[in-house]
């Protein structure tokens, strides 16, 4: 599993257009991301309802995660965990406010 920690910085947490953001970065990559709170259960992080029903606020640490044998075609766990990075930065730069 590959596995990077975070934290939502947006004013409103992950509602509404900072959710909305976040999920269209996720599907950008083309991974199936997880999201959760630490010692959470994962929600799909492609899905705007189930990050929007999980309730991450601001200042909310997260664990953003892929696991490896869902890696296909010209992805590698490089790749994958260059894009957890560019994720925790949509996270954590709160332009989505």
């Amino acid at each position: 599993m590959l596995q990077l920690s975070s934290y939502v910085a947006a004013e409103i947490g992950l509602h509404a257009r900072a959710a909305a953001v976040f999920v269209r970065a996720v599907n950008e990559t083309g991974l199936p991301v997880t999201i959760r709170k630490p010692g959470g259960v994962a929600v799909d992080a492609r899905s705007l309802l189930e990050v929007m029903t999980e309730d991450f606020g601001h200042g909310c640490p997260v664990v953003l995660e892929v696991a490896q044998e869902a890696l296909s075609g010209d992805q590698t766990p490089l790749s994958a965990k260059d894009a957890l990075v560019a994720l925790s930065a949509v996270l954590e730069a709160g332009q989505a406010r």
